[in-house]
């Protein structure tokens, strides 16, 4: 079996279906960080024994790693220059793109452990090592990247929990359609019917990070 190296893919279009290119890491991190949010406002009350809070809203989802370029020969695949395979990084990730008027939307990929659509955030660079001339030759990059939600998984995430409402659910890794379909309508049963209209062919192998659908039940 094949090494997989996390790959960060570009796209101009909040769809995700205008792919521009994408950018290889040379060595995969040795971990990554997925981090959840939820907020919450606090009812603060004069001469109580405690506080209540109310819901406020879900943060969007992030993803933190770090990743080592190295030029000194002893890494592979070798790279000819630290310098350049940093902007090759940020042309994809980081840099304003003219035609959309903002950085590039993202989908980071490695194999089936993450797959996730973004945006970078921040990027800090720690050269470490250099030639007699100063020339880095090995830089470690930490990147952090914010999950992108469109304005209508906005609003379908938005609606309430009821079987008789169309949901939008995000499918992550391990899940399955009887599954989804379980915490959805409270029965399997429905899978095929929401299979058939998402237009899955193959819904036994869903993608994490794609979006489906879940009509609601008649009465």
């Amino acid at each position: 079996m094949s090494l997989k190296k996390l790959t960060v893919v570009a796209y101009a279009d909040n769809a995700f279906t205008q792919k521009l290119g994408s950018y290889t890491l040379q060595l995969n991190p040795e971990s990554y960080q997925h981090q959840h949010a939820t907020q919450y406002t606090r009812n603060d009350a004069t001469d109580a024994a405690g506080v209540t809070t109310k819901f406020y809203t879900i943060d969007p989802e992030t993803f933190s790693c770090s990743f080592y370029l190295d030029a000194s020969g002893a890494a592979q695949p070798a790279i000819s220059s630290v310098a350049t395979e940093i902007a090759n990084f940020k042309s994809v990730a980081y840099n304003y793109n003219g035609s959309i008027h903002s950085p590039n939307y993202l989908e980071l990929v490695w194999g089936s452990g993450a797959q996730f659509y973004c945006r970078l955030t921040s990027l800090d660079i720690d050269y470490e090592m250099f030639r007699s001339d100063g020339t880095p030759i090995r830089a470690k990059l930490t990147a952090k990247f914010e999950q992108y939600l469109s304005p209508n998984q906005i609003e379908q995430m938005a609606k309430k929990s009821s079987p008789d409402l169309t949901h939008a659910r995000t499918v992550l890794a391990g899940d399955t359609l009887p599954a989804m379909c379980a915490r959805i309508y409270g029965d399997t049963k429905y899978y095929l019917g929401v299979a058939a209209y998402n237009g899955l062919a193959h819904f036994r192998q869903l993608r994490p990070g794609t979006t489906i659908l879940f009509p609601p039940l008649e009465k």
